[in-house]
């Protein structure tokens, strides 16, 4: 039902087309580990954050205040790793890969959350560019990094976001260059996608935001190619730099690039459980 091409070690070639349940068996065997950028399209995908129950309506406020980079899908139950409103998902199992920090320090980085999982622990959802990616191909902007089989390259700014207990900190961005006669274009297709960041927050010079150099991301991969305009919108691992200065004795993430596929339609544009 699920074949591919190494059932045992599919490529993202192989996953490439495939619908999100093949996607996310892949993904649950352990079987894939690479970025989810432009797989099971028309599904949103969404970035993971995980933390203690006592820590998460500082957390949900967070999200609430700077909804743009934040923009907060659904969360868990305490407890509870599964997630039926986001459809058969897992939270212990269904991203690629996943991040630990404690006391704000990355720690490791594990394929699953078997080891760490607790009963006290509270997932949140938070919208993903990756989701928009699929409507601007659309609309006949490329996206090179998909092309390349990279990730995007995301960066921290001097753009501050609105602080929640002990949440805060510089908003981080997603860099895609973009054909001068397309910016417009970008634009607007994106602003239509609310759940995924909507339109971007900077056009132009990378250095008015605080960023140095475009070829040294914070996360990701470089960019394939720095012909056109740089275009950057407002990107989900903000919730992960907010939740590093908070140092937490426990906070779990997904690794940048590898995102959780949900069930949900990626038009949605509301809060979902």
């Amino acid at each position: 039902m699920h074949a591919y091409g190494d059932a045992s070690n599919p490529t993202y070639d192989d996953l490439a087309g495939r619908d999100v349940e093949t996607v996310r068996a892949a993904i649950r065997a352990g079987a894939y580990r690479g970025h989810t950028a432009g797989l099971a399209s028309g599904k949103l995908q969404v970035n993971l954050a995980i933390l203690s129950v006592d820590l998460a309506p500082d957390f949900e406020a967070f999200c609430r205040r700077n909804p743009q980079p934040c923009p907060l899908v659904g969360m868990t139950e305490p407890g509870n790793p599964l997630w039926p409103a986001l459809g058969d998902i897992d939270v212990r199992t269904d991203t690629p890969s996943y991040n630990i920090y404690r006391d704000g320090n990355l720690v490791e980085s594990v394929p699953d959350l078997s080891a760490v999982w607790r009963d006290d622990l509270v997932a949140f959802a938070i919208g993903c560019s990756f989701t928009f990616e699929t409507a601007l191909i659309a609309a006949g902007v490329p996206m090179a990094h998909i092309e390349a089989d990279t990730t995007v390259p995301m960066y921290r700014t001097n753009i501050e976001t609105i602080p929640a207990g002990p949440f805060g900190g510089g908003m981080v961005v997603s860099l895609r260059y973009v054909a001068p006669d397309q910016v417009d274009l970008a634009r607007e297709t994106t602003a239509r996608f609310p759940w995924a960041h909507g339109a971007p927050v900077h056009v132009g010079d990378p250095a008015e935001i605080g960023i140095e150099d475009v070829h040294a991301p914070d996360w990701g991969d470089p960019p394939v190619s720095t012909e056109g305009v740089p275009v950057f919108w407002a990107c989900g691992v903000t919730p992960q730099n907010a939740l590093a200065e908070a140092r937490p004795p426990l906070c779990i993430t997904h690794t940048p690039g590898r995102m959780l596929i949900t069930d949900i339609d990626d038009q949605t544009n509301s809060f979902i459980a």
